[in-house]
């Protein structure tokens, strides 16, 4: 099939480096849309759907964030496959009719996560596997009927149903991404020191294994386009 057409929703304030880093990991033709700025989508032609982490709660009484909880409804509604990270993960938890909760406290840093190995957005990746998180809300309910394949101590890391995936942590991110979010956080500057010691070529090169969902996605959607079901695009729509 021709190469796949994926609409990046990058609800990220700052976008830049969110685009960087899924340009650099996605195999496919990527269409961004700035949600902050109020930019989404005016079709639902496209192969799938990529929707980033942010700042922002899903909770927050928002214009740009109910506009876009509402084209991932109608979005989902279609069949589109969907990936979210982090708060791509929390607010498609929402849409779905689980429950997103402030955690309190900052996860964040290389953590270990385990997965249930049934999964084919993990295929091929260790069941105790490193990845890098920053977080303080958490999906407190999975949605009702999905598929939690992805915990820690923090909580859920990963739910699928139907044709949506979701994870909590950042397979996106590289080193330089990681050290600038964590510099920003307001933490203890003995934590602070920690998470930044612990951003090395060693936690990184650990947390590698995780990128191996997006080819697991894309390689899903691919199967899904072929099958010629619903909600797929090609090259046509274009």
């Amino acid at each position: 099939m021709s190469r796949l057409r994926i609409a990046l929703l990058n609800a990220a304030h700052d976008g830049a480096d969110t685009r960087r880093n899924f340009r650099r990991e996605l195999d496919a033709d990527l269409v961004e849309f700035h949600c902050p700025a109020g930019e989404l989508p005016e079709t639902f032609q496209f192969d799938a759907c990529v929707l980033t982490g942010s700042r922002a709660s899903v909770y927050w009484d928002k214009p740009w964030i109910g506009e876009l909880k509402s084209y991932v409804g109608d979005a989902i509604d279609t069949g589109m496959p969907m990936l979210g990270v982090c708060y791509g993960h929390q607010l498609l938890a929402d849409v779905l009719g689980g429950s997103v909760e402030d955690m309190g406290e900052y996860e964040i840093g290389y953590r270990t996560v385990e997965h249930d190995g049934e999964n084919t957005l993990l295929s091929g990746v260790d069941d105790e596997f490193t990845v890098f998180t920053t977080h303080s809300d958490r999906v407190a309910e999975a949605p009702p009927g999905a598929e939690v394949f992805a915990r820690n101590e923090y909580g859920i890391h990963g739910f699928q149903k139907d044709n949506v995936f979701a994870v909590q942590f950042h397979p996106e991110y590289d080193t330089a991404t990681a050290e600038d979010v964590a510099s920003g956080k307001d933490l203890p500057d003995e934590r602070l020191q920690q998470v930044l010691e612990g951003i090395n070529a060693e936690n990184y090169s650990a947390a590698c294994e995780a990128k191996t969902l997006f080819d697991n996605f894309t390689q899903f959607v691919r199967e899904r386009a072929t099958g010629g079901q619903a909600g797929a695009a090609s090259a046509a729509d274009d």
